[in-house]
């Protein structure tokens, strides 16, 4: 897959994104802490935030709070939600929800949910349109099953979500599967592996000479997977791709990719 060459006259748009499976705000000493949470993202310094596994008054292990909004308010972001699971909780009480969340500083001009197929825990897809400065990035983001047989549907679905003329965008989240896994075929077609396009990488693990540059990024604490991913077509280029620190705040740890979008795409 090759990067674009945007023309003279219409350089390429920055954008930085972080995705990050947050683990309903529990970090690896079990502690629930949304404020330690939120300085991680702060120090991010992002454009835009793709968060899996994110509580809406779900209950006790999340202290029943909306934690989207009140991340999305703390970091003085817009906001996206993508519920994948969405039950009643009884009168006068808020549905519980969980899902996915896109938080950002660019506007969202276009906002949907998609359930995707597969048994067990519900899984959905939050695909947003976010506005740039003379260009457009559609971003989808999700979380998939630990069935390799739910995920190949699941995949499947995902990809279909961005048509021809969406020629600029990025699939994010917890894949629970390494990029290489036979069911990413159907977005290896059309998409390329963002870590593996970087023009430059920088890996937490990169002390161990074994993992140097890998973008593994779970479990947080010794980190020997690559589950957390980015998918670009080829309208976007990525200079940069770096596993950050999460600061204890969850049992995976973020993802930050410095794109370079297509203008007049």
């Amino acid at each position: 897959m090759t990067k674009p060459a945007p023309g003279p006259d219409q350089p390429p748009v920055p954008v930085r994104l972080v995705t990050f499976n947050i683990h309903h705000g529990v970090g690896d000493d079990g502690r629930h802490d949304l404020p330690r949470l939120a300085q991680v993202l702060a120090a991010a310094d992002a454009d835009v935030i793709c968060l899996q596994e994110v509580d809406r008054h779900f209950g006790p292990r999340s202290e029943d709070v909306d934690q989207a909004t009140l991340l999305a308010r703390a970091l003085d972001l817009q906001l996206a939600w993508g519920p994948a699971i969405d039950e009643p909780r009884g009168a006068g009480n808020p549905r519980g929800e969980y899902g996915n969340a896109l938080l950002s500083r660019l506007p969202i001009l276009v906002s949907d949910v998609h359930r995707l197929p597969g048994h067990g825990e519900p899984r959905s897809a939050l695909r947003t349109m976010i506005e740039l400065d003379g260009a457009a990035l559609w971003v989808t983001v999700t979380h998939l099953s630990r069935s390799g047989s739910d995920r190949a549907a699941q995949l499947a679905a995902v990809a279909g979500l961005h048509t021809g003329p969406m020629e600029t965008g990025i699939v994010v989240g917890d894949f629970n599967a390494p990029p290489d896994a036979p069911e990413l075929a159907v977005l290896r077609e059309r998409f390329g592996d963002a870590w593996e396009l970087a023009a430059a990488r920088d890996d937490r693990a990169g002390w161990r000479f074994w993992q140097q540059e890998e973008g593994n990024t779970h479990p947080a604490r010794s980190p020997h997977r690559r589950i957390d991913q980015a998918w670009v077509t080829p309208g976007v280029a990525v200079a940069a791709a770096q596993v950050l620190d999460g600061g204890g705040a969850s049992d995976h740890l973020p993802l930050m990719l410095d794109l370079e979008v297509a203008s007049g795409v």
